[in-house]
């Protein structure tokens, strides 16, 4: 049985956090941020974080409320009922399932590209098969291992970006910001779409509520963990974006490696290798993070009784071994399949079958659980959620149509299965 000790504390879970959000995209979004607005890209940013940052603290102030596996979905469930809760629980697993295939196929194609020779479908599917398997044993193996491993990768794919930011400092050319606004690429719905690109190098901290059973007092540490986790985030892509700018000026626009590229300038070959390495590092730690939260959702399914029992099965290590091969197994077959890029599209609107429930079940919360404790509490009132759902739907008007028809579909593929399990649920009680 899993003691608290080896559970995972509050560094941890920051960790964890940053691990889970912080991914391949970095690398590459300064350059279509700057190809967007130019250098205003640098306010959309902060923009994007306070928008980020009202949802967050909806879903600080929901962990500060339970101990148990979950996030969105106990959320759901507690506020709005079974049904809810189900629609927003098995849409959070389907889709981190997804974009665990997804990561591990970016991972095969990002270290084939800089070993030409393993540029080939046999290499690509055996490079999946080994980190999908691999990362499988290592969480069946328990939550210190994975602790350990997740600890050490994050660290590892920060430095190359920390290095980046202090070198660059220095060989920032200030009139590379001239103008600053309107960022002299603007024109009208620039901002909204460069909004839309930034929000998702966001996207991730959800899934740090969903392991909330495997923490040391998650009611306490959670909170302060999801708002330093988005509060070191933002600060590292302003000053990512700043000192790309300061580096590469207008140029960074037509870069394809912008990180690279401008470390290179400064640092020659040094600098160019420890960003491609940095890549793959950070790739495969996006891989860690989503392989020990993505069994967690079927999890809490299973142990409120909307999923088989059997799903929710730990071994001596207390490790959801049968849920860990569930989604390992799902995963590697898209992976394989070659149709994971048109399954990604979902994952666009299913972050906000996560988010605006969550923002709701604040309010909710406030008049149903009145007396109950919280370690943390959103002032204002209702104002922050209300912006919060606000600034989702704001979000969601964006997105291009096919992206939502991919989403809501997910929704909407929810319900037979939930119908069959009420009728199972109904026919055993006889």
């Amino acid at each position: 049985m899993e003691t608290e000790k080896q559970k995972m504390g509050f560094w941890s879970i920051v960790l964890l956090g940053i691990n889970g959000i912080i991914g391949s995209g970095i690398f590459l979004l300064p350059n279509q941020a700057m190809k967007l607005i130019g250098t205003a890209s640098i306010g959309v940013f902060i923009f994007d974080a306070l928008l980020v940052a009202s949802i967050t603290v909806c879903f600080a102030e929901c962990a500060s409320l339970f101990k148990v596996n979950g996030g969105p979905y106990i959320y759901a469930k507690a506020a709005f009922g079974e049904f809810i809760g189900y629609e927003v629980g098995f849409v959070t697993w389907a889709i981190r399932i997804i974009a665990e295939a997804t990561m591990a196929v970016a991972f095969a194609t990002a270290l084939s590209g800089i070993i030409p020779a393993w540029n080939t479908t046999f290499s690509k599917n055996l490079i999946v098969t080994i980190v999908i398997i691999g990362l499988a044993l290592m969480n069946i193996s328990g939550v210190t291992i994975s602790k350990i491993v997740n600890n050490i990768v994050t660290i590892a794919k920060l430095f190359p970006l920390v290095l980046f930011v202090l070198i660059g400092f220095f060989a920032i050319n200030g009139s590379h910001f001239q103008p600053l606004f309107p960022g002299g690429n603007y024109q009208s719905g620039s901002f909204a779409a460069a909004a839309v690109l930034l929000f998702y190098a966001f996207t991730g901290f959800e899934g740090l509520v969903v392991a909330a059973g495997d923490m040391r007092k998650p009611e306490k540490n959670l909170p302060r963990a999801i708002l330093l986790v988005i509060s070191l985030v933002t600060l590292f892509y302003v000053l990512l974006q700043v000192v790309s700018i300061g580096i590469l000026g207008q140029n960074l626009g037509a870069s394809t490696a912008p990180i690279q590229e401008a470390f290179g300038k400064i640092a020659g070959s040094f600098g160019t290798s420890l960003v491609a390495a940095g890549t793959i590092i950070s790739i495969g730690g996006i891989c860690v993070a989503s392989s020990f939260i993505t069994p967690r959702s079927g999890v809490a399914m299973a142990e409120n009784g909307i999923m088989p029992a059997v799903i929710g099965k730990r071994n001596g290590k207390n490790a959801p071994y049968v849920a860990i091969i569930i989604s390992a197994t799902i995963s590697l077959l898209i992976a394989w399949s070659g149709t994971f890029e048109t399954l990604a599209q979902i994952s666009v609107v299913s972050r906000f079958a996560q988010y605006i429930p969550t923002c709701l079940a604040v309010i909710v919360f406030r008049y149903t659980r009145k007396e109950q404790t919280r370690t943390f509490k959103i002032p204002g009132g209702w104002i922050i959620p209300v912006v919060a759902i606000l600034v989702s739907g704001w979000l969601l008007i964006q997105v291009n149509v096919s992206q939502l028809l991919f989403g809501f579909g997910a929704l909407l593929i929810a319900v037979p299965f939930y119908l069959g399990l009420r009728k199972n649920k109904a026919s055993s009680k006889k």
